[in-house]
């Protein structure tokens, strides 16, 4: 004891120190294995396939009134299904739960009432691409000069169901329409292939091959327009064609004339004067023109050409959908000319949100058209079908 007594008090303690520090080791350590053990056989059992989906549940599934749980249905087989309803999406969920204990879920679209929100998803309108060429036969009508162009029984319009989508960015918006198609077959043919899809396709009336190669430009991805002849200053001295719209003319026979224009292609969203500038000027010939034209759910687009049309006043007054075009491409017939007003309608646009220019389907035209939708592109410039700038005139 007496020895004892004499050793340094700090190495008596230290000696009682490590022992215990032994013991405390040893015992954590035991501990550890223990919990590790019982945690990876939790794991394991509730990462097992069959538990996986026994225990399945849906983080966005509603409950029903008062927070009742869904209804639940079994199948003679032992097989049970639960009806439940998407939070997020408001879809329709049905999970069945097999005999073997798996689960299926079924997803459908939920019932809407009228004054129910509706999630938007993008634009709706226009064809996929693979059956454009077609028309749909709900638009159309028989008449005694063909098919013509007509509202559906449930409100579908042509300007919509052919329309070219777009992306519905609200950035700087072209639409770009190069006209005088199916006049000449080879130069209809270079303008199909070589202008970019998102370029408006104006066919002649007057042209040939009017459904063949308006669908060859709709296999391209195109929106067509069909340019109607109306009676220039100095007519006949200029004259746009057979079955021009006249001034002295009475209204049936111009609705007739129209009308024969109008059955000779399909798949168009609307209408393009080609020349007029006198037609175009005269309240009472244009108006009836421009009302059947807006009953057929059809647009007009105004080729911009004539400083005293009348189109904008009395296609608001009739409620006919209209676009003004702001720029001629191609009054000269060159590269460098082209390309400076086309630059010119990017200022345009720029400027006010949009921009559509016209354009005749001259080699140059097309080339410089091409060339220009490449670089424009690059600037952020998005080229659309022109009813998407004249569906939003309609709505000004």
């Amino acid at each position: 004891m007496s020895s004892d007594l004499r050793k340094p008090l700090m190495g008596r303690k230290r000696k009682q120190s490590v022992g215990f520090v032994r013991r405390f080791s040893v015992l954590t350590l035991l501990a550890i294995l223990a919990g590790g053990s019982v945690a990876g056989l939790s794991l394991y059992t509730a990462l097992s396939p069959g538990n996986l989906a026994k225990n399945s549940t849906a983080p966005d599934v509603a409950l029903g009134p008062a927070g009742a749980p869904p209804d639940q249905a079994a199948s003679p087989n032992g097989d049970s299904a639960v009806d439940l309803q998407s939070g997020r999406s408001g879809a329709n969920v049905q999970r069945n739960t097999m005999s073997d204990g798996n689960v299926v879920s079924v997803f459908s679209p939920k019932d809407r009432t009228d004054n129910a929100p509706v999630l938007m998803t993008g634009q709706t309108v226009g064809q996929d691409p693979r059956v454009a060429m077609r028309p749909n036969d709900e638009l159309l009508e028989d008449s005694p000069f063909g098919r013509l162009p007509i509202i559906s029984a449930d409100g579908l319009k042509p300007m919509d169901q052919y329309a070219r989508p777009w992306s519905g960015a609200r950035g700087t918006r072209i639409a770009i329409v190069v006209g005088g198609l199916g006049l000449s077959q080879t130069g209809t043919q270079k303008a199909i292939k070589e202008l970019p899809a998102e370029v408006t396709l104006g066919f002649a009336a007057t042209g040939n091959s009017l459904q063949r190669w308006m669908q060859e430009g709709r296999r391209e991805g195109h929106e067509v327009l069909l340019q109607i002849p109306f009676e220039p200053f100095g007519y006949p001295g200029t004259d746009p064609g057979p079955d021009t719209l006249l001034v002295s003319d009475p209204a049936k026979i111009n609705l007739e004339r129209l009308h024969r224009s109008m059955a000779k292609i399909t798949n168009y969203t609307g209408v393009m004067n080609y020349l007029g500038a006198r037609f175009m000027a005269d309240d009472k010939a244009l108006e009836p023109v421009l009302r059947d034209v807006g009953q057929r759910g059809l647009l007009f687009l105004d080729d911009g050409s004539s400083a005293q049309s009348r189109t904008g006043i009395i296609a608001k007054a009739v409620s006919t959908p209209i676009g003004f075009a702001d720029l001629q491409l191609d009054d000269q017939v060159n590269d460098a000319a082209i390309l400076r007003k086309l630059d010119d309608l990017e200022r345009i646009a720029r400027r006010n949100g949009s921009a559509i220019g016209v354009a005749s389907a001259f080699d140059e035209s097309v080339a410089a058209i091409s060339k220009w939708s490449v670089e424009a592109a690059a600037r952020g410039i998005e080229i659309v079908g022109v009813s998407a700038l004249v569906s939003q005139h309609g709505k000004q």
